[in-house]
């Protein structure tokens, strides 16, 4: 009976990166299907909606089950594939080339990419108003969720 209640859950690796630098290879556990979009969930819709302050996760070393306090996550990193980023295809999205630079002095570069009215689409108007507490930064083959508490600042760089 128990077993009809449950969610079904696929295991997706991810790499989480604590304030300083230290990071671990997880595995957390996403539902086959979200509200909101279509496919599976997402680790940025675990990380941004789930409304808990721990998610569960497993150590990829030890297979030791691990809670993970999410507020205090810098980042988490999964492979591109997993987090595509949803953009209507009729319309031509902002894109940035960045450095973030956390408050603990690390570093990531990458792509930020959104869609947001001409009036309101400068970066500054996505990062303070638009983007997910965890927003993504394209990292070539991974996506970078990056914990907007833990960010000092955001630079623009030339293409």
């Amino acid at each position: 009976m128990l077993e009809s209640l449950s969610v079904p859950k696929r295991r997706v690796a991810a790499q989480f990166v604590l304030p300083g630098g230290a990071s671990r290879n997880v595995a957390v556990f996403l539902a086959e299907a979200a509200p909101g979009h279509t496919g599976g969930e997402r680790l940025s819709d675990l990380l941004n909606n789930s409304g808990s302050l721990f998610i569960p996760a497993v150590d990829a070393d030890t297979e030791a089950m691990t809670f993970v306090h999410c507020e205090n996550l810098a980042l988490a990193r999964v492979a591109a594939e997993l987090e595509p980023n949803v953009v209507d295809q009729f319309t031509i999205p902002t894109e940035h080339e960045v450095e973030v630079t956390m408050m603990d002095g690390q570093k990531l570069r990458g792509l930020i990419t959104y869609v947001l009215p001409e009036a309101h689409s400068r970066l500054t108007d996505y990062l303070n108003n638009s983007a997910p507490p965890f927003f993504p930064v394209l990292e070539g083959e991974q996506v970078a969720l990056v914990n907007k508490r833990h960010v000092a600042y955001v630079e623009t760089l030339r293409r």
